[in-house]
């Protein structure tokens, strides 16, 4: 396992002139800003044009990787014949040993689901192939949560220089192991899948901190990852924690200074042993 990567100021934001308005000052401040980069990345499945991303031009590999199992593409890496990334013009292509028929026909059609539990309906086709309920068994104490939504802040050196980007990181109850910052809040969760596949880690003894709302489209990739406990610093959608208790995720969220919300699974979390 890597340690936890923070990208580097050039890779994540590019510096601007810009002028400053206060309200104490007569005239604007000129002054060099940083502000955050973004680029499309479209990816080419099996020479089919599949989706096409907005992220940050950073750890392109995991993303595609991640979004692709998000989807319902791969299961495992060993379906993944080749990977090639063409930074320049913004493209992933990517060779799968499966035939194309498996992806773009499927790709964001709804559908209603015939299982039990009222927000199945909720999902795309993809999503109802992809989502599974969570068994994790995994506990936490709600001061190991707080620790770990501050180490997540803390960490963040993007976040800090540009207001721009939001962060995820896989975790112990302890520790923070992978973190990923991108512009977009669930491009940071593919990325994390991604990691985890290419790397084959054992998710039962993990769980996820995020920086931003959680809404169902971050609640459903975290059941794609596997994750059973979802740490957000922001607040939940009421969609979204129907599908946590339909899934089986523990979702914690406002967790500020020393209070935190626990919204779905409480079982997870045990009040007793801090």
């Amino acid at each position: 396992m890597k340690k936890p990567r923070h990208p580097q100021p050039k890779e994540i934001d590019v510096k601007r002139i810009i002028h400053r308005y206060t309200a104490a000052a007569y005239h604007p401040e000129k002054k060099q800003d940083r502000i955050v980069r973004e680029t499309p990345l479209t990816m080419m499945v099996n020479g089919e044009e599949f989706a096409t991303l907005v992220c940050s031009p950073i750890d392109l590999e995991e993303l595609v990787i991640g979004f692709l199992a998000s989807e319902g593409l791969i299961r495992s890496m060993e379906e993944i014949r080749g990977l090639t990334l063409d930074r320049d013009k913004g493209y992933a292509y990517v060779e799968l040993s499966h035939p194309p028929s498996r992806t773009a026909a499927a790709h964001s059609k709804r559908i209603v689901g015939s299982c039990c539990g009222k927000s199945r309906q909720f999902y795309f086709q993809s999503d109802a192939r992809t989502a599974k309920t969570v068994m994790s068994r995994l506990q936490v104490t709600p001061a190991q949560c707080i620790r770990l939504i501050r180490k997540l802040q803390q960490a963040s050196e993007a976040f800090h220089q540009t207001g721009g980007v939001h962060n995820a990181a896989l975790c112990t109850p302890d520790q923070l192991l992978i973190s990923y910052t991108d512009i977009g809040r669930h491009n940071t969760l593919d990325r994390i899948y991604g990691h985890c596949l290419q790397h084959r880690i054992s998710l039962s003894d993990k769980l996820i901190t995020f920086s931003g709302r959680v809404s169902s489209e971050v609640l459903l990739k975290t059941a794609k990852i596997g994750i059973g406990i979802l740490l957000s610093k922001s607040a939940p959608t009421d969609l979204a924690l129907d599908l946590a208790e339909d899934l089986g995720i523990t979702v914690c969220g406002f967790i500020r200074g020393e209070k935190m919300n626990v919204y779905t699974h409480g079982e997870r979390i045990v009040f007793s042993q801090q």
